[in-house]
């Protein structure tokens, strides 16, 4: 904190200290700014001391001669701006506005206005990004005047620099410290017409400036597009550049303000000059395709040397007509409220766009030209495709918004929103082309490639016009066989092709396609390059991935596709696409699932080599995880046998401390989880070893608790005796005791069913003697003190109506997961529930001779709050179990019970005449067993629940049978309505009378 007081009053605006040490100094102060400008931060900077900064910044930042320093100064200006603007600092824009008057005086500093153009251009950046309103309403509030000034120094400077290069003179630096100040201004300016104005067009100045600007847009693209050269470079730069921020301007304009585009002046006739452009540039491209060596731009520069402004330009010309195109047929819709005037606008908008550009004229020509002009693949890609195969076929899979920084894969996304939107007007010209190229006998190799390009895009639109199916049988299969110089290229094309009309075609001969694959694949075929290869590589992924892929169909050529797949992972070494291949045998072997079996040993054989080479590189192992977990879940028990192998990947995987548990935990648990799954019993004692990992884990207490939980439970039915087993048992229940109560609301009835579900086992395992144990390590771990603190805490919360009552954070669904234990404990053996019930309440301080009667009240009143069915009818059973026990305390509470019993059993035989008159017993298990190959553990779960007393239990005989055996306790019916049932409300006992229990 004193450092940075420092720096602010002294270091940073002492011009006689190294420039390196000031610009430490501003860099330390720019961080300090966020974590101690705020009243609110611990040690944050005083009113005083704020003010002495704020007035020093700006006055150093002007006068500030060093360019990078005169950055990080504009950078903390504007982090400044952004917190006390306007309210601690409201003369901002009123002071860059009085220096941007007083710095074009020709008796000042000649470098204060470039420097306070800096600091604007920081500012409005700062100001503009601001998702508050209230940043936004502030901007917009000062626009207008910065316009009216910056824009008369704009046009000044360009009038000046434009005047030098028709006239010449002999202040050539003058002429480019002009250009360098438009720039900055330019840059500004196409900040405060996006972000200043809610309606661009309304506004007087900006239909003047833009109509000023577009007339300057053609201006510099004849200075800019000189040919030969007539300029100096650095000055064709900038003027290159000034076209650049238009362009950025008007797509900007078009994206965030649509209606007010179309609707500003001459837009139309901007966007036909941008569609000029990319004319322009599309018969460069064909030129370069003529004559390789004489690929010249436009613009006097080399394509091969990077893009030249041509291809720039034509790229925003791109991106301007495909925001037309949405904006005409696919508008964003918004939550905020639009006014008549709005509506009409909008309206208006899409008019002028159908009449004046989006014509059938224009969308036809763009056709034309993309497809023939863009989609062919130029001389340089061809020379890359050879110096570096791999490293090109990287490029060529553009994902996310790549497409907006790139010609032809942006005109790809044009043309397909023109087909879709024009669909009656383009479609069949298309196939008219398709039909007149698509025959073997045509070698125009680059055209036909351009055009199976369009033909894939179009797969969605073509489907019910195009015979696909005819068409590989009659000259895809051909073609993929011709052996002449160049058909690489066209071999790409097919599987690309292929991987576009496989998902939307579904009738398709796939046989024959995964025949074509088995040849792409082939390295033995001198024209199946590495392209060729890694490109089928690819594409099979959407091959197989469709839902009605077939693994009878594809299991002939599972064993050669595989084999080749993963020679080709071993021979690339990009680590993309190493993650690619891997990611399609992914998809194949989760599409082949239990099929895959055969050629499991196959794969398996190279997964543990390639977890070697990976070293560090984590996606490559997240990717192999990902693998081993599809083929541990398509193999189903059969996967037993890759234990050895693959154990070692999970146990250093999720070693606690290590760095691959960082990157790999998720991954690993995933493929833990499903090795459970699919184990049969009984389980190998390091498979069984592998549990001491999770309580580590559980300490985490990240996202993955979730899922050890999930493995947790497989555990417990995979092998429930040596889960019981000292110590891992106290440490399980110690772990749930920490969880208990600390998580969310789903997350904490996970806990609490491990739990019931460690209950269940245990009577399964041991009967009366390892329920007892259970219940010994639930008092001992603390896990019944808490459940039975926060049944307490709800009880005592539920004692009184005051509004000001203590509230628990126990009730509603927890409040039933908890009791659920106790059901559970009570099902399984009722004196070892009314034992543990003492014995906690002797550890509470309690009356240890009988079972506390808060907990019967609690759970009786809570009983109304149960809407889960399972639940009530399990807390039914338990309750009524606890007649076995022939205790005063529960007699006494025979009102709430037959209530309980009237309720469960009313509800059960609702609908349940076909069901016995209760609808959760499941009578034929063996009904519900799958016809296709199961998991383990999908055996286990159901036979879990075939045995549990909620599915096997018939509650009114369950009941008639306790309510006979009480009877005979207290010495016959005559006792038993005299001692108990005399004390029960007549309308509760005339309503379970009907039920014929009694």
């Amino acid at each position: 904190m004193l450092i940075i007081r420092t720096l602010a009053k002294t270091f940073f605006i002492d011009q006689s200290l190294p420039w390196e040490f000031r610009l430490l100094a501003l860099i330390q102060l720019k961080n300090g700014i966020d974590k101690y400008w705020r009243k609110t931060a611990t040690n944050a900077i005083s009113k005083d001391e704020k003010a002495l900064i704020r007035s020093r910044v700006i006055s150093s930042g002007i006068n500030e001669a060093n360019r990078q320093l005169a950055l990080q100064n504009a950078l903390v200006i504007a982090k400044i701006a952004r917190l006390d603007f306007p309210h601690d600092w409201p003369d901002l824009i009123n002071t860059m506005i009085d220096l941007l008057r007083s710095t074009t005086q020709s008796q000042t500093n000649p470098q204060q206005l470039p420097r306070t153009l800096l600091i604007l251009l920081n500012l409005v950046k700062e100001l503009s990004t601001g998702r508050l309103q209230r940043n936004r309403k502030n901007l917009q509030s000062a626009t207008p005047e910065v316009l009216h000034v910056l824009g008369q120094i704009y046009v000044e400077r360009v009038r000046r620099w434009r005047s030098f290069l028709e006239s010449g003179g002999d202040d050539e630096g003058g002429a480019i410290d002009d250009v360098e100040q438009s720039l900055l201004a330019l840059k500004v300016l196409r900040r405060l017409l996006i972000a200043g104005y809610e309606f661009p067009n309304r506004n007087k100045d900006v239909q003047d400036f833009w109509s000023s600007a577009g007339a300057q847009f053609t201006d510099f693209v004849n200075i800019a597009m000189q040919h030969p050269r007539v300029l100096a470079s650095e000055v064709q730069k900038l003027v290159g550049k000034h076209l650049l921020q238009l362009g950025k301007l008007h797509l900007d304009m078009a994206r965030t303000h649509p209606a007010a585009f179309t609707l500003l002046p001459d837009s139309m006739a901007l966007g036909r000059g941008y569609w000029s452009l990319i004319f322009g540039f599309g018969e460069t491209l064909r030129a370069e395709s003529v004559d390789p060596s004489a690929a010249v731009s436009a613009a006097g520069e080399s394509v091969s040397g990077g893009k030249s402004l041509l291809e720039q330009l034509s790229l925003k010309g791109f991106l301007i007509l495909r925001a037309c195109v949405r904006m005409m047929f696919n508008p964003v819709h918004t939550f905020k409220y639009q006014h008549a005037e709005d509506k009409a606008e909008r309206k208006q908008a899409k008019e002028v766009l159908r009449a004046q550009l989006l014509t059938d004229e224009l969308a036809v020509n763009i056709m034309e030209t993309v497809v023939t002009r863009y989609f062919v693949l130029r001389p340089l890609e061809l020379r890359e495709w050879k110096d570096d195969p791999e490293e090109w076929e990287r490029t060529q899979e553009a994902e996310g918004d790549a497409w907006e920084y790139a010609n032809r894969l942006c005109s790809e996304k044009l043309f397909l929103d023109l087909l879709i939107n024009f669909k009656d007007l383009l479609a069949q010209r298309l196939l008219n082309v398709f039909y007149s190229v698509s025959s073997p006998q045509n070698t125009e190799v680059l055209l036909k490639d351009s055009i199976y390009s369009a033909t894939g895009l179009a797969a969605p639109v073509l489907d019910q016009q195009l015979d696909f199916d005819g068409f590989l049988h009659q000259t895809l299969v051909r073609e993929v066989q011709i052996q002449q110089p160049g058909y690489n290229v066209l071999r790409r094309r097919i599987a690309i092709l292929l991987g576009q009309w496989i998902p939307v075609k579904t009738e398709l001969d796939r046989p024959l396609v995964y025949q074509i694959f088995l040849h792409l694949l082939d390295p033995g075929d001198q024209l199946n390059d590495q392209v060729v290869r890694i490109t089928a590589a690819r594409q099979l992924k959407n091959v197989v991935d469709p839902f009605e892929f077939n693994a009878e169909q594809f299991k002939p050529y599972a064993p050669d596709i595989l084999g080749r797949l993963m020679a080709l992972i071993e021979e690339v070494e990009s680590a993309e696409t190493k993650l690619a291949l891997l990611n399609t045998v992914s998809v194949v072997v989760v599409r082949m699932e239990h099929h895959i079996s055969p050629y499991a040993d196959q794969i398996m054989s190279f997964l543990p080599l390639l977890w070697g080479h990976a070293s560090e590189e984590y996606l490559m192992k997240q990717s192999i995880l990902t693998i081993l977990s599809a083929l541990i879940t398509s193999m189903k028990d059969e996967s037993r046998r890759f234990h050895p192998m693959i154990l070692p990947l999970v146990h250093g995987s999720v070693e606690p401390g290590s760095e691959s548990q960082v990157y790999l935990l998720e991954d690993a648990l995933e493929l833990w989880a499903a090795i459970l799954v699919q184990t049969p019993e009984p389980p190998s004692s390091e498979l069984v070893s592998l549990a001491s990992l999770l309580f580590p884990i559980f300490d985490l207490g990240t996202e993955n608790l979730r899922k050890a939980l999930e493995i947790t439970e497989s555990y417990f039915l995979l092998a429930p005796r040596q889960m019981l087993q000292d110590p891992i048992r106290n440490q399980f229940l110690s772990a749930f005791t920490s969880l208990l109560g600390n998580l969310k609301r789903d997350s904490n009835g996970v806990v609490t069913h491990l739990v019931e579900v460690l209950v269940r086992v245990a009577e399964s395992a041991g009967g009366d003697s390892a329920v007892e144990i259970l219940a010994s390590g639930l008092l001992h771990t603390g896990f019944m003190h808490r459940l039975l603190e926060g049944l307490r805490e709800s009880w005592e919360a539920h004692q009184s109506t005051d509004p000001n009552r203590s509230h628990t954070s126990v009730e509603g669904v927890v409040e039933t997961d908890y009791l659920s234990v106790l059901a559970r404990l009570s099902l399984a053996s009722p004196s070892v529930f009314v034992a543990t019930m003492r014995a906690a309440a002797a550890s509470r301080g309690e009356d240890s001779g009988t079972l506390p009667q808060w907990i019967l009240t609690e759970w009786f009143s809570h009983f109304g709050n149960i809407g889960d069915l399972p639940k009530k009818k399990l807390m039914c059973l338990a309750l009524t179990k606890l007649l076995t026990t022939g205790q005063l305390w529960i007699l006494e509470k025979l009102q709430d019970l037959i209530t309980v019993w009237t309720d469960v059993i009313t509800e059960l035989q609702e609908g349940a005449e076909d069901f016995g008159g209760d609808f959760l017993i499941y009578w034929d298990p063996d009904s519900l067993k799958p016809e296709t190959p199961e998991a383990p553990e999908d055996e286990r779960r159901r036979n879990a629940t075939f045995s549990d007393p909620v599915h096997r239990v018939h509650v009114k005989e369950f009941v008639m049978e306790h309510l006979q055996n009480v009877i005979t306790l207290c010495g016959g019916r005559e006792t038993f309505e005299r001692e108990y049932l005399s004390k029960v409300d007549e309308d509760v006992i005339k309503s379970f009378g009907e039920l014929g229990v009694m």
